[in-house]
């Protein structure tokens, strides 16, 4: 079996054992960019959430006027969550990087805040492309990194200290040029940030003690710039918070 393979698998596994959890996460279930995002598809007809974790996204489509949405995701005990919360869901479980619909399926489609975990995801950017139809709307979440190499070079090893599922966050750049080569027209894209509390932050993947202790130290070993790129805060000689950055756009089929 491939690495990318065993990675989705241990993915899937790790965010079904967690389920629960992100339902009740603050980070995914609110916010203006869900807003913003649900807005931007509530005058489709027919919308896709991939990767859609606990549905909150999937379950905001709805909300905007959406009249079919479609919740897929790898683990399955994330879309038994998703469809039990939202009634009025579909789900589906699949990989996003091969999903099982036919092309020109959907007016619309979303996937916020997931994306770091896939393996491939310039064929993710090709499968949304493929199942969405001509004049179409995909609205996209996802954290990002800073230009700069070492501080990309920090925020990926942090992350995949803290969870070893992450993939990686790529670079504003990339995700443009990913769209672009797919067929998409970019209409917006903005970064905007999100304060996170870094007890919670490390609470939410049940880090062990080990991993919790190694993020620690890369935090206070960061390479210059990091403090004032992620506007660190401390409190007690550690981390209290820090701030993410997150890529959001809205591209047209």
């Amino acid at each position: 079996m491939s690495d990318a393979s065993d990675r989705k698998r241990s993915a899937a596994s790790h965010f079904g054992d967690h389920a629960a959890a992100y339902l009740d996460s603050d980070v995914h279930r609110a916010g203006d960019d869900l807003d913003r995002i649900a807005g931007w598809c509530g005058s489709a007809d027919r919308g896709l959430d991939v990767a859609t974790g606990a549905g909150h996204t999937a379950g905001a489509l709805l909300d905007a006027g959406v009249d079919r949405v479609v919740a897929t995701d790898a683990a399955p005990a994330m879309v038994a969550t998703a469809t039990a919360a939202f009634p009025g869901l579909e789900g589906a479980i699949c990989d996003a990087e091969r999903l099982p619909f036919a092309d020109a399926s959907f007016d619309a489609a979303t996937c916020r805040i997931a994306a770091h975990h896939f393996p491939a995801p310039t064929a993710f950017v090709d499968e949304v492309a493929r199942v969405l139809e001509a004049g179409g709307t995909f609205a996209f979440e996802d954290n990002v990194a800073p230009d700069d190499d070492a501080l990309d070079r920090f925020l990926n090893r942090v992350e995949r200290l803290r969870d070893p599922t992450h993939v990686r966050s790529h670079r504003v750049a990339d995700w443009t040029e990913w769209l672009e080569a797919a067929g998409f027209s970019v209409e917006t894209a903005r970064v905007v940030t999100k304060r996170l509390r870094y007890d919670e932050w490390i609470a939410n993947v049940d880090a062990s003690a080990e991993r919790r202790d190694r993020v620690a130290a890369a935090f206070e070993n960061a390479p210059p710039g990091a403090a004032e790129t992620f506007d660190l805060t401390r409190e007690n000689g550690g981390i209290e918070s820090f701030v993410n950055h997150k890529l959001l756009v809205r591209a047209t089929r």
